[in-house]
């Protein structure tokens, strides 16, 4: 009712534009998706990806994956085809980064403080990173033809942009929930959906790396204090 008084107080020539004034003020609901696993757990690093007529294609980016605490840092990174990705290293020992997956296969021979230039990621899919030095190291990137495509956070949740009006195709994938890397969730979105989607994990969880004499020396004379 508010609303319509508003509008009648203004001369009929311009009634409908007052209105519409009005409805465009109004903020606009995003969808958000939460990513669980069918105990309930939130899900962190989530992949999310949404199909829709978007106005132009995602651009292709440049990203770096660091290596950092012999791990890789982000475990996740979710770029556009044809995107690029360097892998720096802030650690004191050298490096092997390679991959055998079908998307991207590559192989970064040993290296320290300086960075091989960018890899290129033509073809979509999941890619599966690890180190020839550390077996414990492994990362994923996943190379996406989607419009949109973006890891849950920290309590498995991910505010969607605003999406065009009506359903729209959704995947979302996590690295635990089959080995082969390859395994999605397939559903749909709407543009102003509260969507949980909850996963079936049955692949098997990463192991803590193992430590060197050295760490473990460090680590106890640390607890110690």
């Amino acid at each position: 009712m508010l609303t319509m008084r508003k509008c009648l107080r203004l001369p009929q020539s311009l009634w409908s534009l007052g209105c519409l004034a009005v409805m465009v003020s109004l903020p606009a609901q995003a969808a958000t998706v939460s990513v669980t696993d069918t105990s309930g757990t939130p899900l962190e690093n989530a992949v999310v990806e949404v199909y829709f007529e978007a106005a132009e294609p995602a651009e292709t980016q440049t990203k770096n994956i660091v290596q950092r605490n012999a791990a890789f840092n982000p475990r996740v990174t979710t770029i556009p085809t044809g995107s690029y990705v360097a892998f720096p290293n802030e650690d004191t020992t050298r490096h092997h980064v390679f991959s055998f997956s079908p998307a991207k296969t590559f192989d970064l021979e040993l290296f320290l403080s300086e960075t091989p230039p960018p890899v290129h990621f033509e073809q979509a899919g999941v890619v599966v990173l690890g180190c020839n030095i550390h077996d414990q190291m492994q990362a994923f990137i996943v190379v996406s033809d989607a419009p949109y495509a973006a890891v849950t956070d920290s309590a498995g949740n991910l505010d969607l942009p605003q999406l065009p009006e009506g359903n729209h195709r959704m995947r979302v994938w996590h690295s635990r929930v089959d080995d082969t890397q390859n395994v999605w969730w397939e559903g749909e979105i709407s543009d102003a959906d509260n969507l949980t989607v909850a996963l079936e994990l049955n692949a098997i969880p990463p192991q803590p790396p193992t430590l060197s004499p050295l760490q473990q020396r460090f680590q106890n004379a640390t607890h110690s204090h």
